[in-house]
């Protein structure tokens, strides 16, 4: 125990001595805090900046629709002509514009949908445009039908009209707080992490490369302490700088950059965890593999960064196709993540056993596949 208690000290002084060592293992996180906050912190609560163009007239239908779009939430509309719509919106001083064409009003006295007689513009897409879309063509859809059961009498259709315009019945409306940017900046941020907990945990591993390719190593061997204990303070100083790592970002999450994640920050901590372990086995399997620094990390270029990308640590899995899915299935990333969107979707923490013993089933088959290499070695300079 004072063996691994002294080779755990030493490792920490000599890792944390150089001041870049501080960048890396919490510098990095705290990037990807802000990559997300960039990605998703400022989509939440914009105003749709709509421009409507009446071609028209004082028709009373068409006054009323256009103060039925007035009326939505998060919708500043400005009057103006078609020229100046579509230079305002081409200069982007507008999101999108209606353009309402003559006839409009009199197709919904008929009883024919008016959407035909509504031009939508836009160069932003469905993004800015489904929701006006939606709420409008409802709107007509209302007018028409009234018109199509008078059958052209126009007394009749002013009538109920009227009745219709006057709103005789009471509606509550309660506004409830869109937290799916939260979610998609914690997913985000968690996917970064993983990342750089992938990094940390090969280039904590590779200090046995190094203090082998120094000599340092056989010093070491000449002493009381094992091999055995050597590899076992390397992967206690690996889990513990890990530990710093979650502890940190989640720290940083909730009280610097007040990420609401949805659920408590404390249930993250022993899945990251658990992950970590996983982690750990998967450096020690690259270390076990490589001959040298070098091919070290040649090594975990070629196996973290697509692995982790395949796994959605980059970008929601949901846009990738159904067999790129599949694949991640294979990957510890994708289970950590997948843990997270259940807890962020408001199952409890007793529903994620599967997933941690996936974790943990990882985690115990890169351990084993490590033993094997080291105990199968034969080469005097590698581990034994």
């Amino acid at each position: 125990m004072t063996d691994i208690l002294w080779l755990i000290r030493k490792t920490l002084r000599n890792t944390f001595r150089n001041k870049s060592s501080w960048l890396v293992y919490l510098g990095l996180p705290l990037v990807g805090i802000l990559i997300s906050s960039l990605l998703y912190g400022s989509t939440n609560g914009n105003t749709l900046r709509i421009g409507i163009v009446n071609n028209d007239g004082n028709q009373v239908i068409t006054q009323d629709a256009i103060k039925f779009i007035e009326g939505l939430n998060q919708i500043k509309i400005t009057m103006t002509d078609e020229k100046s719509l579509r230079s305002d919106i081409a200069s982007n001083k507008l999101d999108s514009g209606l353009v309402f064409k003559q006839g409009f009003a009199d197709s919904l006295r008929t009883g024919s949908h008016g959407e035909a007689q509504v031009d939508i513009v836009s160069v932003k897409g469905a993004q800015v445009t489904a929701y006006v879309k939606s709420m409008l063509q409802n709107y007509i859809g209302n007018v028409a039908a009234i018109g199509k059961g008078t059958q052209g009498n126009e007394a009749t259709f002013d009538k109920l009209y009227a009745e219709y315009s006057a709103h005789n019945f009471k509606l509550n409306a309660e506004t409830i707080e869109d937290t799916s940017n939260q979610k998609d900046m914690t997913y985000q941020t968690i996917g970064f992490l993983v990342t750089f907990m992938l990094f940390s945990a090969v280039n904590l591993s590779e200090l046995i490369l190094k203090e082998k390719e120094s000599r340092t190593f056989l010093r070491l061997m000449t002493s009381p302490i094992s091999a055995r204990t050597y590899v076992l303070s390397n992967v206690i100083v690996n889990v513990l700088i890990m530990l710093l790592q979650i502890v940190f970002t989640l720290f940083m999450m909730k009280n610097v950059f007040h990420i609401d994640s949805g659920i408590p920050y404390a249930q993250f901590i022993p899945v990251l965890l658990l992950f970590a372990l996983a982690a750990v086995g998967l450096s020690l399997v690259m270390v076990a593999f490589a001959k040298s620094t070098a091919g070290a990390g040649a090594m975990q270029n070629l196996i973290i960064v697509p692995t982790c990308m395949l796994s959605g640590c980059f970008f929601p899995m949901e846009i990738m196709p159904d067999s790129i899915q599949k694949i991640s299935n294979f990957l510890p990333q994708h289970w950590l993540l997948d843990a997270i969107n259940k807890l962020q979707s408001g199952e409890t923490f007793g529903n994620l056993g599967l997933n941690l013993a996936i974790l943990f089933g990882f985690a115990v088959a890169f351990s084993l596949i490590a033993i094997y290499r080291f105990s199968r070695n034969n080469d005097t300079r590698m581990f034994v």
